[in-house]
């Protein structure tokens, strides 16, 4: 067996301690200086047409290439009352829309319903036209150069009150829903945090050591968003990525400290000085914030195996902020530990503090009790009961709900839903890329022209149909309505018959022409494929690295199984949950939100990536407590009675404060965020209760000694052990008497030794 390494995490922790104050000054220095340096350059965010896969970005990418950049956009005119197309009234507003528009700077390709060649710009009924135009310029003007469209439309409502005129398209939605979205994200991150300081309150019953976590967790995603700022002009990233380090560093920021903390006043508790008390902590709780943290990392790394750029910005963000936040605890809270001293007790909640002396882990301790007594019932009950909630997973639906997830009460919605009543399919056609050498080649016009029409037959659309073709005429786009909300079996149907019938009998039979579809249903088909191609790459590196890693931390092949096993449990689980209340409909009125017939076609290996690595963190620090003691000579059952308890009241807070930050994107308008916020909260309350609760101590005692099983050809592995806290009671005489010091006084801060 090789000798035991040196701890790094205590090492670290006493040089921060001695050094404090040299450490908070370049901590915060260096924090600020990266945060600063980040918003001075901006973050560098990737094209639309970056996020994409397959076919349809191929699409994408050659219509981007051929036309100048631009937006397409729709007014809708539409009769109220008996008024109908060709009534004076209707053609007067028509005509209006059509001269203000023309007004505007920047609004080009303006297509009028009262052109003989446009019959399908109004609607079968008779009520409701369009008219659609362009808005010059890349994605990062439209918001701006919208603006003047929109109030012309607005004054040609005025001006016209018999009928109704909307305006909706590419600029004018997303300017609408980045506005919204922005709405939300400030929302909760304004009450994400006073409600984590409130839960902090109550853990600890201390305003000073309630504040540790808090700045340490706002400082490391400082820190993160400022790194992820300057990487991004290496590697631009997606919009949402700097909501998602938000999310994920202020929850393992906030844990890593908690778990420090708790662990430094547990040791003055229980009798040592400060000094001990801090370098206990720095070996025991230091040293598995290290071992978590990696594997944080490990998870977020898989989603660079995903095949999909947004994934990768996601995955280079998550790393970043989750370094940073591990480096903090190892260094800077040692150091404001050390400078604290037991000044961390200052600020006392009087009715908190002394509801804290009462013991909070009685409760867990009640219940471990009676786990152990019968862990056989114990697993195979706690075991079936996410088998239960896991097995509606089976038959979830993955789509990219495009604006069929956007909140309904945003006017720009209403317009939407108007303009799919009219037209079918047209806010959200099949986009087809002809590519030749010359498209406008009388040959080939006619056959674009004929696709036209059998494309239109194939799928049982009548309209509108739209051919533009580029200024240097080597591309022609063809719209093509589609049948469904963009996302449901019809509209993957009619993709499916375009793609492998209509193409290849038109277009496909013309030597020299390429014909690729895009558009929001392509778009939607061709992530998930994707996604299914590359789902074994990501369980594969993350399933496996994971093992290894936990396989050297706690030199046994069975613990980084059982992990690997219980954690697969918690995310199918969360699945489960996911599907009946977004798939199904279940929690509809609760919650708000109207279905769309499935789950965000990302969130599974999102959720699966971050729910691995959270989860990762409670089994790390309770299985290092639990092997902690077991090298002091104690059996297993009652090293895992000892541990659970000892760590049960810090567990639980860091859960607590995980839901309520989750639960808070659940209370937000998109159901998107609705379907995030919500699958996390369920996945880390079942993950601290059911598994870490019930099932791991059931698997543990069951298995007992086997737990730490390493054949012999592994035993070259190399040991790290934490230094063995003189605080620890000697090892119980038999397994029925009671730990000692067992019942854990969570939170309660005491001025020094007893």
């Amino acid at each position: 067996m090789s000798s035991p390494r040196r701890n790094l995490a205590a090492i670290v922790g006493r040089w921060s301690a001695r050094h404090r104050r040299r450490v908070l000054v370049g901590w915060l220095a260096v924090a600020f200086a990266i945060f600063a340096a980040g918003g001075v350059v901006g973050q560098a965010q990737m094209e639309r047409v970056d996020a994409g896969n397959g076919e349809s970005q191929r699409a994408d990418r050659a219509i981007q290439r051929a036309f100048p950049d631009k937006a397409g956009e729709n007014v809708l005119v539409q009769g109220i009352g008996g008024i109908r197309a060709g009534d004076a009234a209707y053609t007067r507003a028509v005509a209006d829309v059509e001269s203000r528009l023309s007004r505007v700077a920047h609004v080009i390709d303006i297509r009028s319903p009262l052109e003989g060649g446009n019959r399908g710009q109004v609607s079968p009924d008779g009520r409701s036209a369009l008219v659609t135009f362009s808005i010059q310029g890349g994605e990062k003007v439209w918001p701006d150069r919208v603006v003047a469209a929109l109030k012309a439309t607005s004054a040609a409502q005025r001006a016209n009150p018999a009928v109704r005129i909307e305006q909706f398209g590419e600029a004018s939605a997303n300017r609408a829903i980045d506005r919204a979205f922005g709405d939300d994200f400030r929302k909760a991150e304004v009450t994400s945090l006073p409600v984590t300081l409130v839960i902090l309150l109550i853990a600890f019953g201390s305003v000073v050591a309630a504040g540790v976590p808090m700045l340490l967790g706002l400082s490391a995603v400082a820190a993160g968003l400022g790194l992820l700022a300057l990487v991004s002009h290496t590697i631009p990233v997606d919009a949402s990525a700097s909501s998602v380090v938000l999310l994920i560093g202020l929850a393992v920021g906030v844990d890593y400290s908690m778990f420090y903390l708790r662990r430094k006043l547990e040791e003055r508790e229980a009798g040592s000085d400060g000094r001990a008390a801090l370098r206990i902590a720095a070996a025991t709780s230091g040293r598995a914030v290290l071992v978590s943290g990696l594997t944080v990392m490990i998870a977020m790394a898989g989603m660079l195996f995903a095949g999909n750029p947004v994934f990768t910005s996601f995955s280079i963000g998550t790393m970043l902020v989750v370094a940073v936040a591990v480096l903090g605890s190892v260094t800077v809270l040692p150091a404001v530990l050390a400078a604290l001293g037991d000044r961390v007790g200052w600020g006392r909640v009087p009715v908190i503090a002394r509801r804290r002396r009462s013991g909070e882990s009685r409760t867990w301790g009640w219940i471990l009790d009676r786990v152990l007594r019968r862990p056989a019932v114990s697993l195979a009950v706690g075991a079936a009961l996410l088998l239960a909630l896991a097995l509606p997973a089976i038959g979830m639906h993955t789509v990219t709900p495009g604006f069929s997830a956007m909140p309904r009460e945003l006017p720009i919605m209403q317009t939407y839903d108007r303009l799919q009543k009219a037209f079918p399919g047209g806010p959200d056609p099949a986009v087809v890329a002809v590519q030749a050498r010359d498209v406008t080649a009388p040959v080939l016009t006619q056959e674009i022209e004929r696709f036209t029409r059998e494309a239109l037959a194939d799928v049982g659309m009548r309209g509108p149909a739209f051919t533009t073709v580029s200024p240097d005429r080597r591309v022609a786009v063809v719209s093509v309505p589609l049948p469904g909300d963009g996302t449901d079996q019809r509209s993957e149907a009619a993709l499916t018959t375009l793609r492998e019938r209509t193409i290849p009998r038109t277009l496909g039979a013309v030597t020299g022409v390429r014909a690729e579809v895009s558009g929001m249903t392509a778009q939607s088909k061709d992530f998930n494929d994707t996604m299914k191609r590359h789902l074994p790459y990501v369980f594969a590196f993350v399933l496996g690295l994971a093992f290894l890693l936990l396989m050297v931390t706690f030199r046994s092949i069975v613990v980084p199984l059982v992990a690997i096993m219980l954690n697969l449990l918690s995310v199918a689980a969360a699945y489960g949950a996911l599907k009946l209340i977004f798939q199904d409909g279940h929690g509809e009125r609760v919650l708000g939100f109207q279905s769309i017939g499935g789950v965000v076609s990302w969130l599974p290996l999102f959720l699966f990536v971050i729910l691995f690595g959270l989860s990762m963190d409670y089994h790390v620090f309770i299985v290092s407590r639990i092997r902690e003691v077991y090298d002091r000579g104690w059996s297993t059952p009652d090293a895992v009675t000892h541990a659970i308890r000892s760590t049960a009241g810090v567990v639980t807070s860091a859960a607590v404060v995980m839901v309520a930050v989750f639960s808070i994107f659940a209370t937000l308008s998109s159901v998107i965020f609705k379907q995030v916020g919500v699958a996390l909260a369920i996945a880390v309350l079942l993950d601290a209760t059911i598994v870490r609760a019930v099932l791991l101590p059931s698997v543990m005692k069951l298995l007992g000694d086997r737990n730490w099983y390493l054949p012999r050809w592994l035993e070259w592995v190399p040991q790290v052990r934490p230094e063995q806290p003189p605080s620890l009671p000697p090892a119980p005489a038999t397994p029925d008497v009671d730990v000692p010091g067992g019942d854990d006084r969570t939170g309660e801060l005491v001025g020094g030794p007893r």
